[in-house]
């Protein structure tokens, strides 16, 4: 088939709303109500995240909602590049013109373009349309941060603002299952439970109501991590070997939390130090693992210390994990739910598990799966630091307690 006749079946096969009413199977994110206020500027809306964690669902809510409030159905256009990877956005634009009769010129477009990042030199092409149709709103999506590049940052500066789409939260799990959190006491249980089911199931909002098990490992393992490091990074990236990036997805998957010393790591797969440090950032930037570093007031002294490493999917544990694992999947889950960028750690091996630092508030969190026993690491930092609050969370007997 003709690349134009592709792009054509794509074109009609991806945008049913220019024949019948859109209907979608939407639950409310927390995000959505940020990008809103965003939909009717000029710039450009940039989507990121992992693959499966809603980028596409929540295009498809704008769209949606851009109906109902009266913009022409056929005037908004989504494509994904996924599988088009040699195609230029003109050509797009030309199929989309031509078969459907369309002057970009007279009237308001949507344009939703999904992977973005999978073409060639997509900074300069989306500039190009933003730059000569005023007429034309951008939104753009795609599962690696897009303005990791300095070139991505010098063409689109001041054009583009980009929300970076997480797995569910806690909170949206209950609400996506419809489950209610208050008052604490009186559905203690019922949250527990929840809980349970919320490390295994990753976050993925296709998998709330999965109760399979092997199911779970397997859309993880297959429909997302598989695709992320066999597909989407070597397309983006120089890969020597492609086996070595997985050894060090699961060294790091399977131990969520070490502290990753380059040198050892590099000796471990075989690699020099410098293709390991490339190897990690291309991990970080596809979003498959999140780095936290040991905490300073300095924040050049931050990124020289030592730096712990965590998968962005917790429920890898129990892929990659030994039997042992849900301490460490359960002090995971609270890294990436409390957004934290910082540990503490000292010389004499006191450590603190996440350290908050946001407007100038310096706030220590020790995490313990069972009853904590040894807060010493807490008390040295908050002598060390001058900080009169803390939190402790522990997990014991299927419960979860804070104290301060």
């Amino acid at each position: 088939m003709a690349q134009k006749e592709k792009i054509k079946k794509a074109l009609f096969e991806s945008n049913p709303w220019w024949r019948k009413k859109l209907e979608i199977n939407y639950k409310d994110r927390e995000i959505y109500q940020k990008l809103q206020k965003y939909i009717e500027a000029k710039q450009i809306i940039a989507l990121t995240g992992l693959r499966r964690v809603g980028k596409t669902t929540i295009m498809l809510k704008i769209i949606e909602e851009k109906i109902d409030s009266g913009f022409a159905p056929d005037n908004i256009i989504y494509f994904s590049f996924d599988t088009f990877r040699d195609l230029d956005l003109s050509e797009l634009i030309e199929v989309y013109s031509k078969e459907y009769d369309k002057n970009i010129e007279d009237s308001k477009y949507i344009f939703l373009l999904d992977e973005i990042q999978k073409i060639d030199n997509w900074e300069e092409q989306v500039k190009r349309l933003y730059d000569f149709h005023e007429n034309i709103k951008i939104i753009i999506s795609g599962s690696e941060s897009l303005f990791v590049r300095k070139k991505s940052k010098e063409s689109l500066a001041g054009r583009m603002f980009e929300f970076k789409i997480e797995s569910l939260s806690f909170k949206e799990f209950l609400s996506f299952k419809g489950l209610k959190s208050k008052p604490l006491g009186l559905y203690e249980k019922e949250l527990a439970k929840a809980f349970e089911d919320f490390m295994f199931s990753g976050g993925f909002p296709e998998l709330v109501n999965m109760k399979d098990k092997d199911f779970i490992k397997n859309y993880i393992r297959e429909t997302v991590v598989e695709k992320v490091l066999f597909r989407d990074i070597p397309l983006i990236y120089p890969i020597r070997d492609v086996s070595i990036l997985e050894s060090i997805f699961k060294i790091i998957s399977g131990n969520p939390g070490q502290i990753i010393e380059i040198n050892k790591l590099a000796s471990e797969v075989g690699l020099s130090r410098r293709v390991v440090s490339l190897y990690l950032g291309y991990l970080e930037n596809s979003y498959l693992i999140k780095r936290i570093f040991n905490f300073s007031r300095n924040q050049r002294k931050s990124a020289k210390k030592l730096k712990k490493y965590y998968p962005t999917i917790p429920a890898l544990g129990f892929i990659y994990g030994n039997e042992d694992v849900n301490p460490k999947i359960f002090e995971n889950i609270l890294v990436l739910q409390t957004g934290t960028n910082f540990f503490w750690r000292d010389a004499y091996k006191n450590e603190v598990d996440i350290v908050l630092d946001e407007e100038k508030k310096i706030v220590p969190i020790e995490i313990k799966y069972g009853e904590i026993k040894d807060i010493k690491g807490l008390l040295k930092f908050m002598e060390l630091f001058d900080i009169k609050k803390r939190f402790r969370y522990f997990k014991r007997r299927g419960k979860r307690t804070e104290s301060r």
